[in-house]
């Protein structure tokens, strides 16, 4: 007898494919358990060709590029493609693609499946517009009870949804995958010529405004790897400071997933700072907490909860409660040359040890016995 056809699965996000290391892990991991795979996305003004993946991929073409009027339009394009297709399940990435999601996959009568990478209704740019919350609170209330399953990037925002909607949801943390490159010996202090890396959008709450100001005060530099929403404002903030004329800050802009593991490793310090301007940021596990940790380089991580629980297990951080910027620049200072130099070795070291603990490999196990006992 032929061999069944692999089952088909649609993802769907807002975002650039290209630079979207989360959907690429989840996947790249369910195409080769042979899964047949479809990740849906955005086609931004700027995008690069798609990279090749072990998955289908293809990108939705907005007049619109931003606010209500690029919602509205994404969400029909949307729903107008999905009507084309055919697929087993049907995944929707954060509330912004929920919603056609939900229709297609009521339509077939098949399984639906929510995945909330953040606490969308609490994130920085929505608590800010009352009435923008109050349409996506609406949008959650209705999705997370029809899904049927759910799963989220972390253990504190898996329980406030759980409190939230009296439901389970899963946790698959956005975790590196672990290669099989060895990293080099832990240095015994901070190396010479290193740099302060910050990776991620860069959007309200990232506490990037305070980690500018602090620059002056810091011996080092910086450079930051994404865009997002705060991009000409942060550059304007730097050349008002002259830290771009000095060179003591870099805008690299959008870096491919490959070339920015490769940036990471040459890095001395990472930063992960974030605003206490909504639970989504409060309860977060960003993925830059593992992608430094995997390339072995201590970091300054701002001191909320689920960072806190790690690094109490693992250290390989130093935590601040504040982004005063002399706060900011003396955590960033004991990091670099002429710091704390046995300090520096011992989260280094922490950060070889750890890796083999906090990987995709485990995360992948839960996702794919997730999905085999909705599709089989």
């Amino acid at each position: 007898m032929p061999s069944p056809a692999p089952l088909r699965l649609v993802f769907t996000v807002t975002t650039d494919l290209n630079y979207d290391q989360r959907m690429q892990r989840i996947c790249g991991s369910l195409a080769r358990a042979g899964y047949h795979v479809l990740l849906v996305g955005r086609q931004w003004p700027s995008s690069l060709p798609l990279t090749p993946q072990p998955y289908q991929q293809h990108r939705l073409r907005c007049w619109a590029t931003r606010g209500k009027l690029f919602y509205l339009e994404f969400t029909v394009r949307l729903l107008l493609f999905l009507l084309g297709q055919r697929a087993a399940a049907w995944c929707a990435i954060d509330l912004d693609t929920a919603l056609p999601v939900w229709l297609r996959a009521r339509l077939a009568r098949q399984p639906f499946i929510y995945d909330a990478h953040e606490l969308f209704t609490e994130v920085p740019e929505v608590v800010a517009r009352p009435q923008v919350q109050r349409l996506w609170r609406w949008v959650e209330c209705f999705i997370v009870p029809r899904a049927t399953r759910a799963y989220t990037v972390g253990p504190a925002l898996a329980a406030l949804l759980e409190q939230r909607y009296g439901r389970r949801f899963e946790v698959i943390r956005n975790i590196s995958r672990l290669t099989d490159e060895e990293l080099p010996p832990a240095p015994v202090a901070a190396p010479a010529g290193g740099f302060i890396l910050y990776q991620g959008a860069l959007n309200a709450g990232r506490g990037l405004e305070q980690l500018l100001t602090a620059m002056p005060q810091v011996h080092g530099r910086l450079v930051v790897c994404g865009e997002g929403d705060l991009s000409a404002a942060l550059r304007a903030q730097a050349a008002h400071l002259g830290l771009l004329a000095s060179g003591q800050v870099e805008f690299r802009g959008y870096v491919l997933p490959a070339q920015l593991r490769e940036l990471t490793r040459q890095a001395t310090v990472g930063v992960m700072l974030l605003e206490n301007q909504g639970l989504s940021y409060y309860y977060s596990l960003a993925n830059k907490f593992f992608d430094y940790l995997h390339a072995g380089i201590p970091q300054v991580v701002i001191d909320f909860p689920e960072y806190r629980a790690l690094n109490e297990q693992y250290e390989v951080a130093d935590l601040i409660a504040d982004l005063e910027p002399a706060t900011v620049a003396a955590a960033l200072n004991r990091l670099l040359p002429g710091g704390d130099a046995a300090h520096y070795h011992q989260l280094a070291l922490n950060c070889r040890q750890a890796r083999a603990q906090l990987s995709w490999q485990h995360e992948e196990a839960r996702l794919l016995a997730l999905y085999r006992e909705v599709v089989g």
